[in-house]
C-alpha cells in the first residue's frame, strides 16, 4: 500500500514505521493517522514482523503532536471524531501481538508522547523532548494521554507533565521512567535494531503471550492476571520452540525458533 504521510519496511523480522512529515515536525494530521491505522492493521496478520520500531522522520522530531491548524476549526462532533480516531488507532498499537518499540528521536509532545505511550517501551536520543502541552491550548490529551502517562510514569508525574504543559528533556523523561534508555542522537537507530534483533530472535509465541499476559494483567487484579499467566505458560509446551529451546539448552548448543 502507498502512503504520504508515512514509511514502512521490514528488515529481518523487524518492522520500521516512520511519521514522516518532517516539515510538519511529524504532527498528525487526520489523513495520517488513517495511514497509520491502514498500516497498523497490516502489522497485526503480517508472520514476518517479529518487532516493530516506530520513529519519526528527520532528526528534529519523533511526533511534534496533533496538527493544531487543523484541529483549531473543528467543533465538538468533529473534534470527538479525530480523537476517536487516534485512540483507536494507538490502543491499536498498544494491543498488537508484536513488540513495539519507540525510537524517540526528538520531539514527542501531545500526541507524539501519547504515541510513545502506547508503545511497549521507549528509547531516546540525548535531544528528545517530551510533554502534554493540551490545557495550555484549551484541550485535555486526547489520545489515550490521561491514561496512559500515568500507568507509565505513575499518577503523581503524569498529572504534574499533564497540569502543568511543560516539556521535559530525555535526562528527566529517564528518571521518572518514560523512557527505558537515553542515547547520542546519531546511535538511537543502532541501539533500537540491536534490541529489537535481540528480542526478534527469541521464541516469538512466547514473546507474544508475555505481552498478552502483562497487558492483561496490568488491568485486572494480581489473582486474575496470574491465573491468565498460568494458561499462557501452559500453552507455551505446544509449541515447537518450546521444544526446540529446552533441548537446545540441555544439549548446550544453539537453538532454532522457527516461530511455530
Amino acid at each position: 500500500m502507498e502512503y504520504k504521510n508515512i514509511k514502512f519496511e521490514k528488515n529481518n523480522g523487524v518492522g520500521i514505521l516512520t511519521i514522516d512529515r518532517p516539515k510538519a515536525l511529524n504532527a498528525l494530521n487526520f489523513e495520517t493517522v488513517s495511514e497509520l491505522n491502514a498500516c497498523i492493521e497490516c502489522i497485526e496478520k503480517d508472520q514476518d514482523v517479529k518487532v516493530l520500531v516506530i520513529t519519526g522522520g528527520g532528526n528534529k522530531s519523533f511526533v511534534a503532536g496533533a496538527d493544531i491548524k487543523e484541529m483549531s476549526t473543528k467543533n465538538p462532533v468533529e473534534g470527538r471524531i479525530f480523537g476517536k480516531a487516534g485512540q483507536d488507532v494507538f490502543t491499536r498499537i498498544e494491543n498488537l501481538p508484536q513488540p513495539v518499540i519507540a525510537a524517540v528521536n526528538g520531539f514527542a509532545l501531545g500526541g507524539g508522547c501519547e504515541l510513545a505511550c502506547a508503545c511497549d517501551f521507549r528509547y531516546a536520543s540525548d535531544n528528545a523532548k517530551f510533554g502534554q502541552p493540551e490545557v495550555g491550548l484549551g484541550i485535555t490529551p486526547g489520545f489515550g494521554g490521561t491514561q496512559r502517562l500515568p500507568r507509565v510514569v505513575g499518577r503523581g508525574y503524569g498529572k504534574e507533565l499533564i497540569f502543568r504543559a511543560n516539556v521535559i528533556n530525555a535526562e528527566e523523561a529517564y528518571r521518572i521512567g518514560l523512557v527505558n534508555k537515553v542515547v547520542p542522537q546519531d546511535q538511537l537507530m543502532e541501539e533500537v535494531f540491536k534490541v529489537a534483533n535481540q528480542i526478534a530472535g527469541n521464541a516469538k509465541v512466547a514473546v507474544q503471550l508475555s505481552k498478552a499476559a502483562i497487558n492483561r494483567g496490568i488491568n485486572c487484579d494480581v489473582v486474575t492476571g496470574i491465573s491468565y499467566e498460568d494458561e499462557v505458560f501452559a500453552l507455551c509446551f505446544s509449541t515447537e520452540d518450546q521444544k526446540e529451546g529446552m533441548a537446545a539448552f540441555i544439549e548446550k548448543r544453539d537453538k532454532h525458533f522457527t516461530g511455530r
